[in-house]
């Protein structure tokens, strides 16, 4: 049995994380401030993690949190490119300077695998598809960058003080429970919720750009892949399900699950958007013996079925 710390692990990807950890007999510790994170995410396994309300942006928190693990689940961050272009100083202290605070306890608590949530946005302005690791172009956010930061922080902490890293580069991640009303909310989330409510759904663009989206199940799967595998160090890893949809495409993809002619409405792009977003996972298939096991159509279905119990629900109990 593994001592894991999970950050963040009252997050969305977080708590799907906890539940499977949980689920494989592990002893499971939580990192999470609350901001974005909710209790309620855990109420299936409260009574069998330990839960530590704190901030990695605190260094004597993060020493106290990874004292007696095995292994650090890094998924605790600020996660909005729109919001790092607003508040660039907030996305720097939780991403960068919180990521290194977590390097520097686990160091000096001897964590045996650490591994680093970081996101497709690291890849920036360059052009090519599929994305690969090892060619990014410039970063386009403050998001973007710190996501970078943080990779190179794993890298240097492996090289430097033989602790054994693995960045997980994320691309579009979906599934239940992820919060349809954040200010930044992630599109698919936003979208069900409205088309279930028949509200207007917004396109910023012209719909034409694309995403690699990835089923919440895969992810998880990912990091426990990776906390399991033998002489992967310092190593940065796409985990995509290697499937390109645009924006148009998944609005007519909801309205056939839902049965409904959906018309969109367009706005002019945000900045700091991303165009194209694909990768190349052979680097995860040769190294975690990864594969994606949702399509992103059967990913899709099981989120709305999700959402639609939750409005079920609400309505049934008139909240």
């Amino acid at each position: 049995m593994k001592a894991c710390l999970v950050t963040g692990g009252a997050g969305f990807i977080g708590s799907h994380l906890v539940e499977e950890l949980v689920k494989r007999g592990q002893r499971v510790r939580v990192l999470d401030n609350f901001l974005t994170g909710k209790k309620e995410n855990l109420e299936l396994v409260i009574d069998k993690i330990e839960l530590i309300e704190g901030d990695i942006r605190d260094l004597a928190t993060c020493q106290k949190a990874v004292q007696g693990m095995d292994n650090v689940f890094h998924l605790a961050a600020f996660v909005s490119v729109p919001g790092s272009v607003k508040d660039p100083l907030l996305n720097d202290a939780i991403n960068v300077t919180g990521t290194l605070n977590l390097l520097w306890a686990s160091r000096e608590a001897k964590i045996q695998k650490f591994i680093f949530a970081s996101s497709t946005a690291v890849y920036g302005d360059d052009p090519n598809l599929p994305k690969r690791e090892g060619r990014e172009g410039s970063p386009l956010s403050p998001y973007a960058l710190s996501k970078l930061m943080g990779e190179k922080y794993c890298q240097l902490f492996w090289r430097l003080f033989n602790l054994p890293t693995i960045s997980l580069r994320y691309f579009n991640v979906f599934g239940p429970r992820q919060d349809p009303f954040s200010a930044y909310a992630a599109v698919i989330p936003s979208f069900i919720t409205r088309a279930l409510s028949s509200q207007n759904l917004t396109i910023f663009g012209d719909g034409e750009q694309s995403r690699d989206f990835i089923y919440v199940t895969d992810v998880v799967e990912a990091n426990l892949l990776a906390s399991e595998a033998r002489n992967v160090s310092g190593e940065v890893i796409n985990i995509a399900c290697a499937e390109k949809t645009t924006i148009n495409s998944l609005v007519a993809q909801l309205g056939e699950i839902l049965g409904k002619k959906i018309s969109p409405q367009y706005e002019k792009s945000r900045l700091g958007d991303i165009r194209h977003s694909l990768a190349d996972i052979s680097r995860a298939k040769k190294m975690l013996k990864y594969e994606p096991r949702f399509t992103f159509k059967e990913g899709l279905e099981k989120t709305v079925a999700w959402f639609q119990g939750r409005k079920n629900e609400r309505a049934k109990f008139g909240s």
